[in-house]
């Protein structure tokens, strides 16, 4: 047949088949992009396989060398020699099964696909029979022989990507490819912590997990860290079934690396699983920042379908609005405790002081010089403590030198009840920050701007849904001059505006009348409120659900009403405040997801001082 070119200039033949090894090496970039992929494939097979313990060896990042070696079923001869064909399989016992997968792998194209692209030998002993040996190089297959071996499998893959050296020039550094093949491994391992694992990477041993229960797997795998500010959670619907651990919103990564997702033992990064995640804790850390939790959901094998990437990384679920629905509110409700109730609090060595000896930041909401109260908080503190708002005036400092004399013991105060995980407050720091001293002992810092920001924020959400906002109308509504596309954005969302109690109006091109501010926020000044809320409303964009836009502006008002750094507060305010802390829910971090208080116990104290 002539070959004749198209408009591009190309030569285009008839349609033809391909060989056999051009089609494998084709079929080989699907499921063979880099060392980590081959370790996956093979880890897989050997989980499938049953095996109780796994070993996989790296040399040159995998690039130079692959081994895997298991202690699973193993292969008779007539099994071997099929492995290396494609789409030959164990694992589909019938057509059916191609619908409720119930295995690690089955579509039958890993191994062909690394024999066509490496030199590959494989070794295998079933249990009571010999050990067989079969070698594949660049897809060319050889005879299968008798060979020495234990019990499993053995494969060992040489030379990645010599039969196709454009796709080789693509990998990255020996040491990035095989950070990403113990990566494979430990994600596989976090699925299957009754499986045990040893990784060595260029001839050191990086990674070596004993068979364990699944905490203590997740622990050896996150870190203890994690496992300190962990909070569990569960859910049930029907069949569905989610386990796991999420971290407090103050324990954050900088990416979204250390987000373990697992279904049906499956690890996967699946977008709408991420997506939940990232919804539930979206009101509760900063911007930038990522959550870190080790999830588990199980749910039939028919109710999703795995095979919708050849890495069968993703997923598609038959009930997507109910996988995501539960995720989420399970997610929430573990998030919901109050502060200090659930676990310790993130430990003040997570935090990077300012520059300077021994100074912390003071925070960014930090006024210059001492506020009044915001309306309504100190009522509401002296209302739960019972004793008076003046503040005790400060005692003159004392010269250097000069010895006091000894006054008359005193009674000691009581230590805070056990139901107190906050403590009770010692004193009040750069006017700022409350020390507390928590029932085990150990030292708690609040920074009671952001504390009070969250407790004002939960207060008007649940005025939202118990109706709508209290609004306290204003003696003389205030007029407040915006631009005039803040002004038009405010105007078109006040109807919703109105539900949070901030009631406005029309007030000539690029004004707004304000007639009343929710009750919670006591006096405040509408026209740096304004601004916030415009800004914030212009950020979630029209688009947005109103929900998710109604939050954003409950987030703006709590800041407005909340009591600023720099005010002095009364013993008994402070106690209030951490009394209130401990019965909100989400109350361990501000609106902007940053930290409200932190703790130092025992161990914090002795490593900052040196002593371990």
């Amino acid at each position: 047949m002539t070959a004749r070119s198209d408009v591009m200039g190309i030569s285009v033949m008839g349609i033809r088949l391909l060989p056999e090894t051009t089609a494998n090496r084709i079929a080989a970039g699907e499921v063979v992009e880099r060392p980590a992929a081959v370790v996956k494939e093979l880890v897989e097979n050997a989980l499938d396989a049953g095996a109780s313990r796994i070993s996989v060896t790296l040399e040159e990042g995998g690039i130079g060398r692959i081994l895997v070696e298991d202690d699973g079923h193993g292969m008779a001869p007539a099994d071997l020699a099929l492995c290396v064909e494609r789409h030959a399989t164990s694992k589909l016992a019938e057509e059916a099964m191609l619908f409720r997968i119930a295995t690690l792998g089955f579509r039958g194209e890993a191994l062909p696909s690394i024999g066509a692209v490496a030199r590959m030998e494989i070794t295998s002993r079933p249990a009571g029979g010999d050990a067989h040996a079969l070698a594949v190089e660049g897809g060319r297959k050889g005879e299968v022989r008798p060979a020495a071996g234990a019990p499993g499998t053995r494969i060992e893959v040489r030379d990645l990507f010599y039969a196709v050296p454009a796709r080789r020039k693509f990998l990255k550094s020996p040491r990035a490819e095989g950070d990403q093949a113990v990566e494979a491994v430990r994600r596989l391992a976090l699925a299957w912590p009754e499986t045990g694992f040893r990784v060595t990477l260029e001839g050191r041993e990086v990674l070596s997990l004993a068979p364990a229960s699944r905490e203590d797997r997740i622990a050896a795998l996150l870190g203890a860290e994690f496992a300190a500010a962990a909070l569990p959670v569960t859910a049930e619907s029907g069949p569905l079934r989610l386990s796991g651990l999420a971290a407090q919103p103050a324990f954050t990564r900088a990416t979204g690396t250390e987000q373990h997702l697992v279904v049906n033992r499956r690890p996967v990064r699946d977008p709408l699983l991420r997506t939940a995640l990232r919804v539930a804790y979206r009101e509760l850390i900063a911007a930038g920042r990522h959550p870190v939790a080790a999830l588990f959901l199980e749910l039939p094998p028919e109710a999703v379908d795995v095979n919708v990437h050849p890495m069968k990384t993703e997923l598609r679920f038959r009930e997507e609005a109910a996988v995501r629905g539960v995720l989420i509110s399970a997610l929430k409700r573990a998030l919901s405790a109050g502060a200090g109730v659930a676990t310790p609090a993130p430990a003040l060595t997570q935090y990077r002081p300012s520059p300077g000896w021994g100074g912390w930041s003071r925070h960014p909401m930090a006024g210059p010089a001492p506020l009044p109260a915001a309306g309504g908080f100190a009522e509401l503190q002296l209302a739960l403590a019972g004793a008076p708002g003046a503040a005790a005036p400060r005692p003159a400092p004392l010269p250097l030198g000069f010895a006091p004399p000894r006054p008359a013991a005193a009674p000691e105060a009581p230590p805070a009840p056990a139901d107190h995980p906050l403590g009770r407050a010692l004193a009040q720091l750069l006017d700022t920050y409350i020390l507390a001293e928590a029932p085990d002992g150990a030292l708690v810092l609040v920074d009671q701007h952001a504390a009070h920001e969250r407790l004002t924020q939960e207060a008007l959400k649940t005025q939202l849904l118990a109706g709508g906002v209290r609004a306290q109308p204003l003696l003389l509504p205030a007029v407040v001059d915006l631009p005039q596309a803040e002004a038009a954005r405010l105007l078109e969302a006040a109807p919703d505006l109105a539900r949070l109690g901030l009631e406005i109006e029309g007030f000539g091109p690029g004004a707004v009348l304000v007639r009343a501010l929710p009750a919670l926020l006591g006096p405040a000044d509408p026209g740096p409120l304004l601004r916030d809320v415009a800004a914030e409303l212009a950020a979630e964009g029209e688009a947005v659900a109103l929900e998710k836009r109604l939050d954003a502006a409950i987030a703006r008002l709590a800041c407005h009403g909340s009591v600023r750094a720099g005010r002095r507060l009364t013993p008994p305010e402070m106690d209030a405040l951490l009394r209130q802390m401990e019965a909100t829910p989400r109350a361990a971090t501000c609106s902007h997801g940053r930290p409200t208080f932190l703790r130092l116990g025992a161990a914090e104290l002795e490593k900052l001082f040196g002593r371990r």
